[in-house]
């Protein structure tokens, strides 16, 4: 086991994939923006470097602190979330394979399944990853190649069973992969569960500011991160050194940030739940919630995604969407700045109709890092314009 291993979640986030600049001693690695390397003669490489699409060394550095902040021995960084999903289903799925995965799963990643690689012939099923019972059954009426899960999920914060899927995944030799983009690697390490591959944009809590694009595949299994490394390389969907550099920076303080993001997420459920507008409150770090102990098993703590579904239907969710201040109206999550969503007209507008798709009453919730107090002022602003 290697020190990185032995050493805390914050240390390694500090530290891996981070050693001084050996010329000058800088402290912060140099960004390279170069595209291409000089050869000592021809195929004669410094360092491996031969051009950028094949490897840069400020994207090897974060591919080097995702993989130890995850568990896993090879991380892959993507330009997007969806481009990372995209390289990760080509490289080890083959026309007539099929993914379950679960009914409430990003609009994106149904759409890139379902309309995208479904023309290449990749089948797909949508189940409730809570019920075991129908996902064996789901495994073993197709040739599964994936188990695809979210958890907690977007937006209905269900909490599944990492270690229960692997077990049902391996036993029809598929594989599990697991979306963990809600929990981020510090609150939870699907890997170390029983997971065969993690997915992530890290657009959100990773970058964690607002400001970058980007996504990442993380595993432990050799002939995985080879045959993944290849369609990265091949098909050239990498992040560039600026987003790579912004991803690093943010993800150095994830845990830092990822408390203060939990103790928001707490207390603005725990005041959500008070509110006689509200008819439910989606967040797994509540007792009432179906996968309270389950998640406080799997996860450190509880993050800060807060789903609500109001009494009064769509009209007072969309009223309570347009009249806050503090909170922005606005699609992604994970910012420092808290952001509310309206999924079934936003991130998951492509999965209306569907049984995908989200409750007109519900908002999403991402709970930044400002004072709670007034995270839960600006609502109850927002909630005195209810009708």
């Amino acid at each position: 086991m290697s020190l990185q291993e032995n050493q805390g979640f914050n240390t390694r986030a500090v530290h891996a994939g981070q050693a001084f600049e050996p010329r000058t001693g800088a402290v912060v690695p140099p960004l390279h923006f170069s595209s291409t390397y000089a050869q000592d003669g021809i195929g004669n490489l410094r360092g491996g470097y031969e051009y950028g699409r094949g490897g840069n060394p400020t994207r090897d550095a974060l591919q080097e602190q995702l993989a130890a902040l995850e568990l896993g021995t090879h991380a892959y960084s993507f330009s997007s979330g969806l481009a990372a999903e995209d390289a990760l289903i080509r490289a080890l799925t083959r026309p007539g394979d099929h993914i379950v995965l679960g009914n409430d799963a990003y609009g994106g990643t149904y759409r890139l399944i379902s309309r995208v690689l479904g023309d290449w012939g990749i089948g797909n099923t949508p189940v409730d990853m809570a019920n075991l019972d129908t996902v064996r059954s789901a495994v073993a009426a197709n040739k599964t190649r994936f188990v695809w899960v979210e958890t907690p999920s977007n937006p209905l914060m269900k909490i599944t069973d990492i270690a229960a899927l692997a077990d049902i995944a391996h036993d029809a030799g598929a594989l599990l992969v697991v979306d963990n983009t809600f929990a981020s690697p510090y609150l939870q390490n699907p890997l170390a569960l029983g997971a065969d591959v993690v997915v992530h944009s890290t657009t959100k809590y990773i970058g964690g500011h607002s400001d970058v694009v980007g996504g990442a595949v993380v595993v432990k299994d050799a002939e995985l991160a080879e045959k993944i490394g290849f369609v990265q390389f091949a098909v050239g969907a990498v992040s560039g050194p600026m987003d790579a550099f912004l991803t690093t920076r943010g993800l150095k303080t994830l845990g830092v940030r990822m408390d203060r993001h939990s103790e928001n997420g707490q207390a603005v459920a725990e005041w959500l739940l008070e509110r006689p507008e509200v008819e439910a409150v989606l967040y797994p770090g509540l007792p009432s919630h179906p996968g309270h102990e389950l998640a406080s098993k799997q996860m450190r703590s509880f993050g800060g995604m807060v789903s609500v579904q109001f009494k009064g239907g769509e009209a007072a969710a969309r009223k309570v969407a347009e009249s806050t201040s503090v909170f922005t109206l606005a699609e992604s999550l994970g910012g420092i700045e808290s952001l509310m969503n309206y999924p079934s007209e936003m991130t998951h507008a492509s999965v209306k109709g569907t049984e995908l798709a989200v409750p007109v009453n519900l908002l999403r919730l991402s709970c930044g890092i400002e004072d709670k107090e007034d995270l839960v002022a600006d609502l109850e602003q927002a909630f005195s314009a209810i009708p």
